[in-house]
């Protein structure tokens, strides 16, 4: 993939959030704002990012196929392209729709590339931080156009600081991680954002990071940017995460050690 592609699509999200996004947060009205399931909000931001962010990647990539989130509520049979060969985009217009709605940040515009079903470059963009990261497989990953490596960046000292995204859980399991808290050093309040704490993995804002819905619009581009960066990202039983896999459980960090102390305090080996 040229390196044309890859400042392309950052582009592209870029001028999405400034033309479409920005300007409808915190302008919303109460019939911008339906649900899409109980609690699961959609806005008009979301509809109309995804729509000019999916007409462009099949301008990129003609003959490609998009996997959208708002796409897939209305058509969930779209899932079947994430095993499909070629090329197939993954987007998710506004990741954390529910603090856009509400007049809050953190959220994020993101975007994957499979290729013959294998993650092959990805994108988040944080619009109110002004924050860009990126990743080609087999190329490392960028943030704002600096390469990055986790493993070469300062760790805070006091144990280990990270995100557990508890309210999915189920009941045993939650109780056994918050109860773990205190021996991991400090568990974060979740930002409701999961393309937000990707880009705080890449910086070491938090070494870890743990879901339990993998939506695939969610977790793919973060994925592969914390895996170009030497992080670490698995199933709680140490298997690899695939976009296409609809199973629970994700546990991403900034390195091996990282990972394995995490997942044997937390979840239990």
């Amino acid at each position: 993939m040229a390196d044309r592609l890859r400042d392309q699509v950052g582009e592209l999200l870029r001028e999405t959030a400034a033309e479409v996004v920005l300007p409808l947060f915190r302008h919303l009205d109460d019939a911008d704002v339906t649900e899409k399931a109980p609690g699961d909000l959609v806005t008009v931001a979301d509809q109309r990012a995804e729509a000019k962010i999916s007409a462009a990647l099949r301008e990129l990539r003609p003959g490609s196929a998009v996997v959208g989130e708002e796409a897939v509520a209305e058509d969930p049979s779209l899932l079947r392209h994430l095993r499909d060969g070629g090329d197939v985009w993954l987007v998710d217009p506004v990741d954390g729709t529910g603090n856009f709605a509400g007049g809050r940040s953190p959220f994020a515009l993101m975007v994957a590339l499979l290729t013959d079903g294998e993650l092959t470059a990805a994108w988040v963009l944080d619009p109110l931080a002004d924050t860009l990261a990126d990743a080609r497989r087999g190329e490392g990953s960028r943030l704002d156009g600096r390469p990055v490596r986790v493993a070469e960046l300062a760790v805070a000292s006091g144990g280990l600081r990270g995100t557990a995204m508890t309210r999915f859980l189920p009941p045993g399991t939650r109780e056994r991680i918050e109860a773990g808290g205190e021996r991991i050093g400090e568990l974060l309040p979740g930002q409701h954002c999961a393309g937000r704490e990707y880009l705080d993995l890449l910086t070491r804002e938090q070494e870890f990071v743990l879901f339990w819905r993998t939506l695939p619009w969610d977790h793919a581009p973060g994925v592969l940017l914390v895996r170009e960066a030497g992080g670490v990202a698995r199933r709680f039983d140490g298997t690899d995460y695939h976009p296409a896999d609809d199973g629970r459980g994700l546990l991403v960090a900034a390195d091996e050690d990282t990972w394995t102390e995490v997942r044997d305090t937390l979840i239990g080996g």
